[in-house]
């Protein structure tokens, strides 16, 4: 079987890899794509844990969730009225499985419209050859790939507990707590990161009850103190039971679903019964089968390829991007290196701002900051200063009908550079855009306060929380 020339060859077609492939195609490379991602029908399906069971999905059923939220319990303000509100899960589900097609769908036709060509099967090194490396994929059609330069972007997987394997029935992973056929009437969810807290509320929207077992003794322990002391209060309000500095003890499948034994933060044995079990205690590289002690290829203790700060490995030519290197776990930095790397590829000069990368948590509200929080530059003993404006005070944001959180923006004392935005509220995601802009071009708050944001928007919040650096609000 003779094997395929390529100038580069991507393994992997998550955010990381398909955007590195779409781009080193675009800057003249003879560029192929590994992907084994399968859809229901065994046909190839593109996009990674983020368009098959991560991003795309989750959010597609926060949507549904949301709207149903809605309507039980604010449509009535806007003088709307329903006789009888029902939900079906599996049509809700059907949409999910609608959009991550779209997804998949998209991104094969992008490989078309860049003429980067496509293997779908498990790719993994074989050996050195020619300055080169020689890929093998292993797929309905067997397939061996010569290329000058390998990115590897393969992404990773949830990390299960210790002694209680994901089986996707009752003990969840992100993938399986994306298709749970009914609404369960008791939810547990191990760990209150990003996946927790989102699954936790999509269900607990359509009526389970949901408690969420997490192991630190500080709530989101990785945003600003006070946008984590308001979630709490809000998600609380909601009804999400959160119970910090718990110690699991064990998790056992019962005929009724999930038992989870566990000491609560003041060391008392507790038992949770549920229906079902979301696990969701961080991820682990996907390394594994890669073949990368075959070729010598340096990986660190947990199992992710190093890398430098340009992504370079430790073989000539070989690279790796994404949740399978350091850094955080984000489609979005997956996306910036794989671009990045692509145009060091070809002679240029690549950029991932790690100070400036956004992370967003799409609940109700949404959660979204970036660049540093109050207690990092605390620590740090930077001199900073403070300003933060309410939603409640919003216009827009009272006409929405969803007036809970804030805008919250640091910058350093001397210079008002802005140091970090931090926000809870509705449409965070979105708003978070100006100060990732913003930060990059080195604003300072004055700047943004200065800047004409039109009325009435929840960006006026963003322009009021800098004008409160200053101590100088004008609707608050």
């Amino acid at each position: 079987m003779s094997s395929k020339q390529f100038d580069v060859v991507v393994i992997g077609g998550g955010p990381g890899g398909y955007i590195a492939a779409i781009r080193a195609a675009q800057l003249g490379f003879n560029t192929a794509c590994i992907d084994e991602w399968k859809n229901a029908a065994g046909g190839p399906a593109p996009g990674g844990t983020c368009t098959n069971v991560g991003c795309i999905p989750s959010k597609a059923l926060l949507q549904s969730s949301e709207h149903f939220d809605h309507a039980a319990h604010h449509f009535g303000d806007h003088g709307i009225s329903l006789a009888e509100l029902k939900i079906d899960v599996a049509k809700m589900v059907g949409r999910k499985d609608a959009v991550v097609k779209q997804n998949n769908d998209g991104i094969l036709y992008l490989f078309k419209k860049n003429k980067v060509s496509f293997f779908h099967g498990r790719g993994s090194f074989v050996a050195a050859k020619d300055g080169g490396y020689e890929i093998a994929v292993a797929g309905a059609a067997n397939e061996t790939l010569v290329a000058k330069q390998v990115i590897v972007a393969t992404g990773s997987s949830a990390r299960a507990l210790p002694g209680a394997p994901f089986d996707e029935e009752h003990i969840l992973s992100n993938d399986g707590a994306l298709r749970i056929p009914s609404v369960p009437k008791k939810l547990g969810v191990i760990g209150s990161g990003v996946i927790g807290l989102e699954m936790g509320s999509v269900w607990r929207r359509l009526g389970a009850q949901v408690t969420i077992l997490e192991a630190m003794p500080a709530f989101l322990g990785a945003a600003d103190e006070a946008v984590a002391k308001e979630a709490a209060k809000v998600f609380k309000k909601q009804g999400l039971d959160i119970q910090l500095g718990v110690k699991i003890s064990g998790v056992e499948k019962t005929a009724d679903g999930v038992t989870v034994k566990y000491a609560d933060a003041k060391g008392a044995e507790q038992v949770l019964a549920c229906d079902r079990l979301i696990v969701s205690i961080g991820r682990v590289p996907n390394t594994t089968g890669l073949n990368a002690e075959g070729v010598g290829l340096k990986l660190d203790e947990r199992g992710a390829i190093v890398v430098d700060a340009e992504c370079r490995t430790n073989l000539p030519g070989v690279w790796a991007v994404g949740d399978v290197v350091r850094g955080p776990m984000l489609a979005h930095k997956a996306e910036e290196e794989g671009v990045a790397v692509a145009e060091r590829i070809a002679g240029q000069h690549g950029h991932v701002n790690f100070d400036t990368i956004p992370w967003v948590i799409y609940t109700s509200p949404e959660i979204a900051w970036v660049g540093k929080t109050e207690q990092q530059l605390k620590a740090e003993g930077r001199a900073y200063k403070a300003g933060q404006f309410p939603f409640l005070a919003n216009g827009r944001a009272r006409a929405l009908g969803d007036t809970t959180g804030f805008v919250k923006r640091l910058a350093d004392a001397k210079t008002d550079e802005i140091l970090g935005v931090h926000i809870i509220g509705p449409f965070a995601s979105e708003l978070i855009a100006e100060a990732v802009v913003a930060m990059e071009f080195k604003a300072s708050s004055e700047d943004i306060a200065r800047i004409c944001h039109a009325h009435p928007s929840l960006s006026e919040a963003t322009k009021e929380a800098a004008l409160a650096v200053d101590k100088r609000t004008l609707n608050f």
